[in-house]
């Protein structure tokens, strides 16, 4: 039993550092980017930060984009391990479910169909709504 905590410790407290450095890596890149577009755009060419005419402007974009879907999918990776090796702690301290193999498990059989039906769901995504060709 003393095993399992310490198990489920160690992933928790993984999937915390993962999304940390995560959420960072994608802060760092959209920072970077949006250094790199104010210096190339307003130092040698004198236009503002989101001037069209400025291509680093684009990169700009790119990397505000990287960094919010990076953080979000940090966010909820961290969410995810987090709560489930909550349930499973509430599962393995529970008297009624204790030597219950089943109930201990029955947290992970629910993160699983979780990732089964986030699955399906790209794949119905990707039959009705189709990507069409530009004119």
């Amino acid at each position: 039993s003393e095993t399992m905590y310490e198990a489920i410790a160690g992933y928790g407290l993984g999937g915390s550092s993962i999304a940390l450095f995560g959420r960072v890596g994608g802060g760092i890149y959209t920072k970077a980017a949006d250094v790199g577009a104010d210096l190339s755009g307003k130092n040698d060419y004198g236009l503002d930060e989101d001037d069209y005419r400025n291509p680093a402007c684009i990169a700009d974009n790119v990397g505000d984009n990287v960094g919010d879907i990076a953080g979000m999918g940090a966010d909820l990776f961290g969410s995810f391990a987090e709560s489930t090796c909550a349930a499973l702690v509430l599962a393995a301290s529970s008297p009624d479910l204790k030597g219950s193999w089943c109930g201990e498990m029955y947290p992970v059989l629910i993160s699983s169909l979780g990732i089964v039906v986030g699955l399906l769901t790209l794949m119905v995504q990707g039959t009705l709504y189709k990507v069409k060709d530009m004119p």
